[in-house]
């Protein structure tokens, strides 16, 4: 259903060839993963919300991919942690832009910034360095499903907390971030939304008990494990 959808957007221009061919990358490490959320990517989006629940300016920031799979949960998970949304994309043009903007907004998501940038991610080339001042250049955390490495990285050089969703547990996205949940992103959101109603200690103590990099490697484990467990006695 995923994938209709994504090839419906294709049409409509809301998602890239390009973006078609990231979501089938997804796919095959879900496939690895058992289309469930790992241990490790559970406790990863429990110390994703507590960063956002303790932020001062937290932002979610939305690709076309994004916009096309799942617009509601990002909606209320926004609306759950106070975040703002704002829609950055690789491929920008003014009438795509408007069509993702349009898009979230007919989902039911207010003042979705993006329209109008009025600054840049320094140590990117590329239209996705463009983003307004009030939300992802003044963010303090930010979650960015469906990311790409070099603007995961760009982020994380400005001090941000970075938090990614993306079912690669090797991309440069995942190694850069502060957060790395590897999951698919409705099942993500929709768990992160169950731990916005964290009280002041359990935010503290999910953001003092992460550490990302074990977090990681514990991911890799576990998909080594289901990997064993599916051909245990078939070769």
């Amino acid at each position: 259903m995923a994938r209709e959808r994504l090839a419906e957007t294709v049409e409509e221009g809301l998602v890239t060839p390009t973006g078609m061919i990231s979501h089938g990358r997804g796919e095959a490490f879900d496939y690895l993963m058992g289309e469930r959320t790992l241990d490790s990517a559970r406790k990863a989006e429990k110390a994703a919300t507590a960063y956002l629940l303790n932020a001062e300016n937290p932002v979610i920031c939305v690709n076309g991919n994004a916009a096309a799979l799942d617009p509601e949960r990002i909606i209320k998970l926004a609306g759950k942690i106070g975040a703002k949304i704002e829609v950055n994309i690789f491929h920008r043009t003014e009438e795509r832009m408007e069509l993702l903007i349009s898009h979230m907004e007919k989902a039911g998501a207010k003042n979705i910034l993006g329209r109008y940038p009025d600054a840049r991610i320094p140590g990117i080339s590329s239209d996705r360095a463009l983003c307004t001042k009030e939300g992802i250049f003044g963010s303090d955390v930010i979650l960015v499903p469906i990311e790409d490495g070099d603007r995961a990285q760009a982020l994380a050089a400005m001090g941000k907390t970075v938090i990614a969703i993306d079912l690669n547990p090797l991309s440069r996205t995942s190694a850069a971030a502060s957060v790395s949940i590897a999951d698919e992103m409705s099942r993500a959101l929709e768990n992160m939304i169950g731990f916005s109603g964290m009280k002041r200690k359990e935010i503290g103590d999910s953001i003092s008990g992460f550490d990302n990099v074990s977090n990681l490697r514990g991911t890799v484990e576990e998909i080594c494990r289901n990997l064993r467990s599916q051909f245990e006695g078939k070769i």
